[in-house]
């Protein structure tokens, strides 16, 4: 008999990854209607990935941070087969987030942030908001959270969620709200051998790379895409990319990360006057 290789008896995680469904009860953001494409987002999942261990949502829940949204958006996401691991960005509201969406035990209280253990993995979903701007923040309390989290690792591959990115990225209006203390966050992540993939939101586009050796990935919004850097354009000009929304399947096994994109709706679905909208 052949014995078993490391590969064959390491577990295989499987997770659903979403991000910025800028959801709103009513109406339509920016010609999209949120409504109509996360409900495509969630029969997508439900349909093709039943067997995730859960769905990670990495923040700008909502649009305009209401009671009336977060509560509607929990009965979409009520639908989901597989468990919901939100976060928030920056339209988010903590308190509100805190009080209308189901967050893990493991959560802070003053940081809508939280740690997951995973077979050989440990998930962390950081917190970067900082209430009233749009730039991202790391702070104290949160640098002492991570630290704590990565020293307590115990041997498991580290995989962090977040919604700023940590460093600029090529997008010129994108890069002027990243993490505003990326430079720290970036010295603390780089010296644990154990983080193996960041996951980051905020700029809705697909973009792949390595930072101080670290792998990282940024993710399509559920909802509206930003256009390339090329042609340049700014937030006066600013028009939604006409592509289709997306989210991510992420396999784990063995140390190892393989992340797929999918799309799970044509762009035309959920566009205002298109004769396709639900609610």
């Amino acid at each position: 008999m052949v014995p078993a290789t490391r590969c064959e008896e390491a577990s295989l995680l499987k997770l659903v990854w979403m991000s910025d469904p800028h959801f709103s009860g009513d109406g339509d953001v920016l010609g999209h209607d949120p409504r109509a494409r996360l409900s495509l987002a969630v029969d997508h999942v439900n349909s093709h990935h039943g067997d995730a261990e859960f769905c990670v949502i990495s923040g700008d829940m909502v649009n305009r941070a209401s009671k009336t949204d977060y509560q509607t958006l929990r009965d979409h996401l009520d639908r989901l087969t597989v468990p919901v691991m939100p976060m928030v960005g920056n339209h988010d509201d903590r308190d509100l987030f805190r009080a209308m969406l189901p967050l893990p035990a493991s959560c802070m209280s003053d940081f809508v942030q939280y740690s997951i253990p995973a077979d050989d993995y440990l998930i962390l979903c950081l917190d970067t908001l900082k209430p009233g701007v749009a730039a991202g923040q790391f702070c104290e309390g949160r640098v002492a959270w991570l630290r704590n989290e990565l020293e307590n690792a115990g041997g498991r591959s580290v995989i962090l969620f977040m919604h700023h990115p940590p460093l600029p990225l090529g997008l010129p209006m994108q890069d002027a709200d990243m993490m505003e203390d990326g430079a720290r966050f970036l010295d603390l992540v780089s010296g644990y051998d154990c983080v193996t993939y960041l996951f980051i939101g905020h700029v809705h586009r697909p973009i792949s790379g390595t930072v101080r050796g670290l792998p990282f990935s940024t993710m399509r919004s559920v909802l509206f895409q930003a256009p390339p850097p090329r042609p340049e354009w700014n937030w006066d000009s600013f028009e939604p990319a006409a592509e289709a929304p997306g989210l991510g399947i992420v396999t784990m096994q063995a140390g190892s990360v393989i992340l797929q994109y999918e799309q799970f709706c044509p762009y035309e679905y959920g566009l205002r006057n298109d004769g396709l909208q639900t609610g």
